[in-house]
């Protein structure tokens, strides 16, 4: 994922309007003309290396950012904070659970929950679904659910006990599959290894009941818009054999990022087996590691461009000392010790360096806002979500700006301890 993400970013002026096609290229050939005016052909070409690199790394962190960001919203936007599980299926004594966790002062809200995989059909499409059973007087102070839908209420869960469709939410791409519109109506089966509690007469058989469209979210995270699907407690639980189980309990904490230490804390007043708390980072451990491992890869190659710069930066000062021979042997003459003659040069690399960070950050800040303004469309099917996110982070653009400078500054070293251990004699030879 993350690098698609930086082939995407580093492309994706190519697919957008023509207005901002011509944008960055335009800038691209504006600085290098910028710059030949006032610095050799030499020096031209180690600050547009540098400044290629760093706008590649300022644009290839900014999406990364952007997906981390993006994913986390979505994830949390029908997720809670914090999940109270037991191992087991009878989970019956989640009304305690819940009260131990509401006493806790980092705890916003708390709500029981169902989770099971089922089957959906609408006589015009079959699909699986995975179907959660939400109280929907509480689910609202947990999850996002609410502000997700396009269609219809969460309130509208709450059917009357004589409407024989119960009320269902559906993703807005799960609608599409069984060709369901608000209001429709369609059959929710649930297999037989899946129900319990204590059945009732023809147990062990496939249950299934008639439900209506009460309204259809988007949670702009393709897996919840494609396969889930939201029901009342109740009616889940007399779905499962009627008994007064649940899945879990879920929360939603003050600070999030405290998840992991809220998580343990609410574990050991729970006195640990056979419960267990899982915070949104364990939840979705495997996405997110995914996604930083493959941006500190793409860190990794991105930073052998500003390498590579540095080579010229090498072979520029170099030649610059080869050029300035007998300005550096009259200066040494005139009492210019080595280190002076050294430092000479590395202000010389350092400059190249600044000027090529600079003007990269410019082109790669440049870059985003063209990609945020008119967009990039992603099959949300392979990226999971609609768009090409982009996040810019002044403490990447700090790191940005200080790893090239250190880079920079190291390809100075060959060339100022060239220029230090110059003899006056050797540049004045030829006078």
């Amino acid at each position: 994922m993350g690098l698609v993400a930086g082939q995407l970013a580093l492309f994706a002026f190519g697919q957008v309007r023509l207005g901002a096609l011509l944008t960055v290229p335009s800038a691209i050939v504006f600085c290098f003309s910028l710059v030949l005016n006032f610095c050799s052909i030499f020096t031209t070409v180690s600050i547009v290396g540098v400044a290629l690199g760093v706008a590649a790394l300022t644009v290839v962190l900014s999406v990364t950012s952007g997906f981390q960001a993006s994913f986390k919203q979505k994830v949390l936007g029908v997720n809670a904070h914090a999940l109270v599980l037991k191992y087991g299926r009878d989970f019956a004594e989640y009304r305690d659970v819940m009260k131990t966790a509401k006493a806790m002062p980092e705890v916003l809200a708390v709500a029981p929950f169902t989770f099971d995989e089922m089957l959906l059909s609408s006589g015009r499409g079959t699909s699986g679904a995975l179907v959660k059973g939400i109280d929907p007087k509480s689910a609202g102070a947990v999850l996002d659910v609410g502000e997700k839908l396009e269609k219809g209420k969460l309130s509208d869960l709450e059917a009357s006990p004589e409407d024989p469709a119960r009320p269902m939410l559906l993703g807005r791409e799960l609608a599409k599959r069984l060709k369901v519109k608000l209001g429709d109506h369609l059959r929710l089966v649930v297999p037989s290894d899946v129900q319990l509690g204590d059945q009732p007469s023809g147990a062990g058989e496939t249950a299934t009941r008639e439900f209506r469209v009460a309204g259809i979210f988007y949670a702009g995270f393709d897996e919840y818009d494609r396969r889930l699907a939201y029901i009342g407690l109740h009616d889940a639980q007399a779905l499962l054999g009627g008994a007064d189980y649940v899945t879990g309990v879920e929360m939603r904490l003050v600070d999030l990022d405290r998840a992991p230490q809220v998580a343990k804390a609410l574990l050991d007043k729970l006195g640990g087996s056979p419960f267990r708390v899982i915070d949104w980072q364990e939840l979705n451990h495997n996405l997110f590691t995914a996604v930083r491992t493959q941006k500190l890869v793409l860190v990794i190659f991105l930073n052998l461009i500003i390498l590579v710069a540095a080579f010229n930066i090498v072979a520029a000062l170099t030649m610059l000392v080869v050029d300035k021979t007998r300005e550096v042997a009259i200066l040494k003459s005139m009492g210019l010790p080595p280190g002076g003659a050294a430092r000479i040069f590395q202000v010389a690399g350092l400059t190249i360096g600044a000027v090529g960070a600079v003007l990269g950050l410019a082109l790669g800040l440049l870059l985003c806002q063209v990609v945020s303004r008119y967009g990039y469309a992603l099959d949300p099917r392979v990226y999971l979500i609609d768009q090409l996110p982009v996040r810019v982070s002044a403490v990447e653009l700090v790191y940005t700006v200080v790893v090239t400078l250190v880079i920079c500054f190291l390809a100075t070293i060959y060339p100022a301890v060239r220029a230090a251990g110059l003899a006056p004699v050797d540049g004045l030879r030829q006078e």
